[in-house]
């Protein structure tokens, strides 16, 4: 399969060309920051809005995979300007397209969010709704099929978005873990290696033509359960970490979700070993202490910003499944503490 994905270097994108590239044919255009050639793909650099870079290709592709669509006409651009279009068109979204305030759990067919709210985020969300109606009006008039994946919060080793990174930097540098102990919110994660699985296996599925899917873990996960994730990560149940010793973790941002990151672990992750032999002490503060102090609050905290969304579309038509908090956590851990240094 010839895989044209735009985007690809961060994260996400990343990790999904890790696992694509050791079965297809995949080339990545990107602005070229980082070379993905290491990873067994191919690279197109340039910038996603220039048409030039467009009319430039002109191999056939089966399926483009689109991780950074982020404003009107972005996907316009690419299909108006390309001589050959693809046979699928895969557009990554998020679960913050759904209306806000909406009781229960959302599934694919709760309304999408019609208000523009202030700010980078509501810029975000209102610039995804209105990419989502793009790719289904591009692509109907091409006669492309079009899949729409809308994972809620990523996590996992490669994560450049100041999210449990953040808590890993200040268990391994300095030996604090804060736990923030009067939030009310909750919120849902997705592995990072899940969501690059579920892009894999909706490529050329025709169970996935015209379909969305929310890409999360069933767990409603609150600041205690991040933090007692986190503390596990740390300590002897983490992850079974003695029975996959010496994979090469230790090698900087060498660890992806589920490709280096799933062998990794050098078996020193006990309690007091995992930041080089410093013990790791709870940091108790709540919600507005948190905000005096700097420390980061990535997640709701209150339970009227808590937005939950249902994953069984995903189970039944693409076989998804989706890793453990504590699992991923620790594998997620494991990673980022060979970057800081642990």
């Amino acid at each position: 399969m010839k895989i044209l994905v735009i985007g690809g270097s961060y994260f996400y994108g990343r990790v999904f060309v890790m696992l694509a590239a050791g079965e297809h044919d995949v080339t990545v255009v990107n602005r070229g920051t980082y070379s993905v050639e290491s990873l067994g793909a191919r690279q197109i650099r340039g910038d996603r809005r220039d048409r030039s870079v467009w009319k430039g290709i002109k191999e056939k592709y089966d399926v483009i995979v689109d991780f950074c669509a982020y404003e009107k006409d972005d996907i316009a651009t690419v299909l108006q300007n390309m001589d050959q279009s693809p046979k699928q068109y895969v557009l990554i979204s998020t679960v913050d397209v759904y209306r806000r305030g909406i009781k229960g759990r959302k599934n694919e067919d709760t309304p999408l969010e019609t208000r523009v709210f202030s700010g980078e985020a509501g810029e975000y969300i209102a610039g995804k709704v209105a990419l989502e109606r793009e790719v289904r009006e591009e692509c109907a008039g091409r006669g492309i099929e079009y899949t729409v994946l809308r994972p809620a919060v990523l996590y996992g080793p490669y994560n450049y978005a100041p999210r449990e990174s953040m808590y890993i930097q200040m268990m391994v540098k300095n030996g604090l873990l804060p736990h923030i102990n009067d939030a009310q919110g909750r919120f849902q994660m997705v592995y990072v290696k899940d969501a690059a699985e579920a892009a894999v296996k909706a490529l050329l599925n025709e169970n996935a033509y015209g379909r969305a899917y929310n890409l999360c873990e069933e767990e409603e996960i609150t600041y205690d359960r991040l933090y007692e994730a986190l503390r596990n990560a740390a300590g002897t149940e983490a992850e079974g970490a003695g029975q996959r010793a010496g994979s090469g973790e230790g090698k900087r941002g060498g660890a992806a979700g589920g490709t280096e990151a799933e062998g990794a672990g050098s078996g020193a992750e006990k309690r007091g070993e995992a930041t080089g032999g410093t013990e790791i002490k709870e940091l108790r503060v709540t919600v507005e202490e948190a905000r005096e102090k700097g420390i980061p609050l990535p997640f709701p905290v209150t339970e009227e910003e808590t937005e939950l969304y249902d994953n069984g579309r995903g189970k039944r038509e693409l076989g998804l499944s989706y890793t453990g908090l504590l699992e991923g956590m620790g594998r997620t851990y494991r990673a980022f503490r060979a970057v800081y240094g642990g």
